[in-house]
């Protein structure tokens, strides 16, 4: 039995939250920092000071000897920097340990190192990073020992944001403006605040780490480049909310007490649909804390994994044939008095707010289902985008039957009279209780569904940083409700102008609403007949970041410059490039040193076989023949496919960077490495296992 574990009393015992904060600090600073988080403004330099040295005192009692301001570039982990709390030898050759407001509040990391799009030259280098208070500090325990992590923001020299959080930051600025404009037309005055709420769901991978270590696409790709189907995969629905195995039940217990230590609040797992896939989601939590948390939660697993000699794998989709990994990224607006502007309450007809809140983010996703599309786009989610573990890659939105029902009364009447209820549902036991039944089923085949309280975006892929599609919908949305109050402000009559505009969005993007099976070839095609996008890859999706409607929306609200959303594309079309170059590259030395050297030495050993044992028996030599004569001719595909691939590669090179070298990686050496894959993928089911040089699909996801 493992030791027992009190989570209420370990939860957030490592972070410098609001109870430690106002144990430490002097009341006056206690305050002053409290009116900054909810209000915005700068710390003078003497309040900095002492917060930083509590901050200080604390991080060390907890064992900490450095600190590092923990940021988020644009390479979708984390950064940071380590420096030790002592200062320079005393005389008697002691040291003091002491950290400045200054250091607090300012780091100075090499901009031009990271990706930048052009923003930064090599020789640029400056860069900041900027604490982050509405995010609180916490100390990380590792094999490094103990270190306080400072969460901030990172922008360059010249001011551009180089980072995930601060155009993230500026989103939910501009969304609780517009939100509190809208609740003051419905007579609202004491909400103060609205803030996107955030709840991620995380799916992943364990594998076995000494089979891991055993296979050259996993280590340099994440994802397995070669592969034969195992004789079963997840088609006996068993391994999906079963029975959690004990090694696993061990590494999940270990990640909890990591991740409650640190505040983050850790509450569902379960076992996937996959063979050796599994899920963790955390509670809500204000959209920039969630995007923290969310990191937190990816490093944790993978250095928990490590501890218990496994790997753990975030890639979207690291094996062919059975599900990949997403992460459904929940999303609702919370006032700071508790209001959810995204309840319907038991008579959503009645709900007049919640209806006009609803029609204003129907409008915003088809408006803007390119730039949603986009905030999901990354090349790994292109391998799991329209399968049948993920939504297609058409933006629609779910919203059951209740809501659709009244949306139709809506649009047809001007008003809604009636909501369809859920009723009551008997099990047909008399030994069980009957339950309360929701008034809409659930569709997992939708990119944006409605559930209750919240839309849940399903396209997010399960390595991307939940901070791109936040952004984006809190802007969007920003976007519909400032369009919706201009129109509201100026109404004479409020109430009529309210129907009148709710029953003018919902009829201008009815096309948007889809409750039907996303999966379905029929859907794509009513799709395509109701003008929605189908933008099937990365390499096609970053266009929609510098379009003219793109530069405005972001420029109104002041979430990215012309200049930031330039070098984003830039920085995406490249990553995408590399990716794709580092996985061609994998397969061409995996195929060259490993698989076609095997297979050699398979045939040889057959063709020897056929030469000893000729005299045997006819029937025997005629099997093996065969088996040669078919290895032969899936090695030569094999060598052709590899030639070719080496030809594709090469020229990717001579492309000019950006979008026409992603695009030629997409729709030239993709294809490439496909025809590579197929006929070893043949040849594995062939050659003996002894000889087959790494582990096959079965010894990875199904001996964990």
């Amino acid at each position: 039995m493992g030791e027992y574990v009190n989570a209420a009393e370990i939860f957030g015992e490592n972070v410098f939250n609001d109870k430690v904060m106002q144990e430490r600090l002097p009341k006056n600073v206690y305050k002053k920092l409290k009116k900054i988080i909810a209000e915005g403004g700068d710390l003078d330099l003497q309040t900095a000071d002492m917060i930083a040295h509590e901050m200080k005192e604390w991080a060390i009692e907890k064992g900490a000897t450095h600190y590092t301001h923990w940021f988020q570039p644009l390479t979708g982990t984390t950064a940071e920097k380590h420096d030790s709390f002592i200062t320079s030898p005393l005389p008697s050759g002691k040291v003091l340990m002491s950290f400045s407001g200054k250091e607090l509040i300012k780091g100075e990391p090499d901009a031009s190192s990271f990706p930048s799009g052009g923003l930064r030259a090599t020789f640029e280098a400056r860069g900041y990073t900027a604490w982050d208070c509405t995010s609180p500090a916490f100390v990380r325990q590792d094999a490094a020992g103990a270190t306080l992590c400072i969460p901030t923001a990172f922008c360059s020299y010249t001011g551009e944001a180089l980072d995930q959080k601060t155009p993230l930051l500026r989103s939910m600025e501009a969304i609780n403006e517009q939100a509190l404009r809208l609740l003051r037309l419905f007579g609202n005055t004491t909400s103060k605040k609205v803030t996107p709420s955030v709840g991620p769901e995380q799916e992943y991978f364990l594998v076995d780490a000494e089979k891991f270590m055993q296979r050259k696409d996993l280590i340099y790709t994440g994802r397995t480049l070669f592969g034969a189907m195992p004789p079963k995969g997840q088609e006996m629905d068993d391994h999906y909310f079963g029975t959690i195995r004990q090694r696993i039940a061990a590494f999940m217990k270990d990640v909890n007490i990591q991740l409650w230590k640190m505040g983050v609040t850790a509450k569902t797992q379960h076992n996937e649909v996959a063979p050796a896939q599994h899920e963790l989601a955390t509670i809500f939590s204000e959209a920039n804390i969630a995007v923290d948390n969310n990191q937190l939660v990816m490093q944790t697993l993978k250095r928990v994994a490590c501890q218990h000699g496994m790997k753990c794998l975030l890639h979207e989709k690291p094996f062919a044939g059975v599900n990949g990994s997403g992460k459904h990224n929940n999303w609702s607006l919370m006032t700071d008095d508790g209001i959810n502007l995204l309840d319907p309450g038991k008579t959503p007809h009645e709900n007049i707010q919640f209806l006009l809140v609803m029609s204003c983010i129907l409008k915003a996703v088809d408006v803007h289902a390119d730039l949603l599309r986009e905030s999901a786009a990354d090349p790994g989610n292109d391998h799991r985008l329209g399968a049948n573990e993920a939504p297609p890659a058409i933006i629609s939105v779910f919203l059951g039957e209740q809501l659709e029902d009244v949306v139709e009364q809506l649009i047809s009447t001007g008003s809604a009279t009636n909501s369809k209820d859920g009723g009551t549902l008997s099990t047909g036991v008399k030994t069980l209780p009957d339950l309360t039944k929701d008034a809409t089923d659930r569709n997992r085949t939708s990119p944006f569904a409605f559930t209750g309280n919240k839309f849940e975006f399903r396209m997010v892929g399960s390595r991307d940083s939940i901070a791109s599609p936040n952004i984006v919908l809190n802007t969007i949305v920003a976007e519909a409700f400032r369009d919706a109050c201009e129109v509201l402000e100026k109404a004479d009559n409020l109430d009529e102008a309210v129907h009148d505009l709710i029953k003018k969005n919902l009829s201008e993007h009815q096309r948007i609403i889809f409750n039907g099976d996303g999966y379905s070839d029929g859907w794509v095609e009513e799709a395509e007949r109701r003008g929605l996008p189908n933008i099937k890859c990365m390499a096609d999706a970053v266009s929609a970041l510098t379009t003219d409607k793109a530069l405005k929306l972001f420029g109104d609200f002041k979430v990215f410059t012309k200049s930031e959303l330039e070098s984003r594309a830039e920085v995406k079309y490249e990553n995408y490039a590399k990716t794709v170059n580092i996985e061609a590259k994998t397969m061409i030395d995996m195929a060259s040193k490993q698989i076609i050297p095997a297979v050699i030495k398979y045939a040889t050993s057959l063709a020897e076989s056929i030469n000893t044992i000729s005299a045997a028996g006819v029937s025997q030599v005629s099997v093996q023949k065969d088996l040669l004569e078919e290895t032969s001719e899936l090695l030569k595909e094999a060598q052709d496919a590899l030639n070719n691939l080496i030809v594709t590669e090469e020229k990717a090179y001579e492309m000019p960077d950006g979008a026409e070298k992603a695009k030629f990686y997409h729709y030239s050496v993709m294809p490439a490495m496909e025809a590579l894959r197929a006929p070893v993928d043949r040849l594995e089911m062939i050659v003996d296992k002894e000889m087959w040089p790494m582990p096959s699909y079965g010894d990875l996801i199904f001996e964990v």
